[in-house]
């Protein structure tokens, strides 16, 4: 009987460990690509997130929730989006490199154009910041974009607490305001983030 007992004790906690892992699970892999669920951020990006937000005086939780929207925490490929958006935090190349830089209305440019280059982003008024100190300011590498969002948005409002004039101006759109600003108060009410780890883009 109390064979039976002790292994009907050994199941219910293995169930109960089960499910446990179930409701915690921020990530799930399935193939190549990575669900999260909405309160999920990915704990490589806090740090990266902080400093650019105590940087620009903004919350840190704006940049984590622009970065789900635009490209799910960085697990969108390719990071280019069908508009031309480039990158970490999806930015026009003139956006980041600067809207007197010569181009389209859409803020198509060349090919040819090395928007990195920090010279160039200084002539032309661009946003583009080169936080890594490695001498390019790329959408691609992950600490550039993220002071570079941080650094538009507190631009925009948000380092004022104005975060949907922010982001309209970040994307021109309510549907997006909205999106956004539906997983900023989530991670404001929900913080209990020390997520699951995965593999950070640098």
């Amino acid at each position: 009987m109390k064979k039976w007992f002790l292994l009907l004790i050994i199941a219910f906690t293995i169930i109960i460990l089960i499910m446990e892992a179930k409701l915690n699970m921020e990530i799930e892999n399935k193939g190549n690509d990575i669900t999260f669920s909405d309160h999920s951020i990915p704990n490589c990006y806090i740090p990266i997130y902080k400093e650019a937000a105590d940087e620009y005086s903004i919350p840190w939780t704006l940049l984590a929730a622009v970065h789900r929207v635009e490209t799910i925490f960085s697990t969108m490929d390719p990071m280019i989006s069908p508009v031309g958006a480039v990158g970490h935090f999806q930015f026009m190349p003139r956006t980041w490199i600067g809207w007197k830089y010569p181009g389209t209305d859409l803020g198509d440019i060349t090919d040819e154009t090395d928007i990195t280059d920090v010279n160039t982003i200084t002539e032309f008024g661009g946003y583009g910041i080169d936080a890594s100190g490695n001498g390019k300011a790329d959408p691609f590498n992950m600490i550039d974009a993220t002071h570079t969002a941080a650094n538009y948005l507190a631009d925009h409002g948000a380092s004022d607490n104005d975060i949907e004039g922010a982001l309209i101006a970040y994307n021109h759109s309510q549907k997006y305001v909205d999106n956004v600003s539906s997983y900023y108060n989530l991670y404001n009410e929900y913080f209990e983030v020390e997520i699951m780890s995965i593999e950070c883009y640098e």
